[in-house]
């Protein structure tokens, strides 16, 4: 296989952009049908798809953050409105949202585990998908990824979760470089006890 160097200095390159910092234009019906296409090619072992997908888009994020305020003032009735405003502002300004949500399913041969890590690869592979097609993406939890009730009402099923909320639109920043690790400080070789 030849070596790509574009896909190389991409990947050498890539830096989120925070959803406070997405604008409009989104990606088109299309663009957004290659990005999933893109996101959904990602390690799965038994070909079993566990994973679902959530658009979150139009008018649909303001009715979530919504949603979502109900959640967090019936959980601290104490929230003053301008935490609630923080609430309802969760799927804005960026244009798109894609909620990424593990749904596993019993397979004696592919432990839950491995098919939480194909969900969390499709949300890389979307993040990918969107920069690479000239747009910028973030991939976020928040309180809402791990409440029970908020996931329900965002669209995870039973027994499922999500495993995060990717957040897509164009940068109105280019992003700077931050520190990444040391690799002698993350990287050991495996050697056989006695060798």
């Amino acid at each position: 296989m030849p070596q790509n160097q574009s896909v190389i200095d991409y990947l050498l390159s890539r830096r989120s952009v925070g959803p406070a910092f997405l604008r409009e234009p989104g990606p088109s019906a299309e663009q957004l049908r290659t990005m999933l296409t893109i996101a959904t090619r990602v390690p799965d072992h038994g070909k079993m798809a566990p994973w679902r997908l959530v658009i979150f888009e139009g008018e649909a994020r303001l009715a979530a953050g919504e949603a979502l305020a109900a959640i967090a003032r019936r959980n601290n009735p104490d929230l003053d409105e301008e935490s609630l405003d923080v609430e309802r502002q969760r799927f804005l300004p960026a244009p798109l949202t894609v909620g990424v949500v593990s749904a596993p399913q019993p397979n004696p041969k592919v432990p839950e585990f491995e098919q939480l890590l194909s969900a969390g690869n499709v949300a890389l592979n979307l993040v990918h998908a969107a920069h690479a097609m000239g747009f910028a993406a973030s991939w976020i939890t928040r309180w809402f990824t791990f409440d029970p009730e908020a996931a329900a009402v965002l669209g995870a099923g039973p027994g499922q979760r999500f495993v995060g909320f990717v957040h897509i639109g164009s940068p109105i920043i280019v992003p700077e470089e931050r520190p990444r690790p040391d690799l002698d400080d993350v990287v050991r070789r495996w050697r056989a006890e006695g060798s």
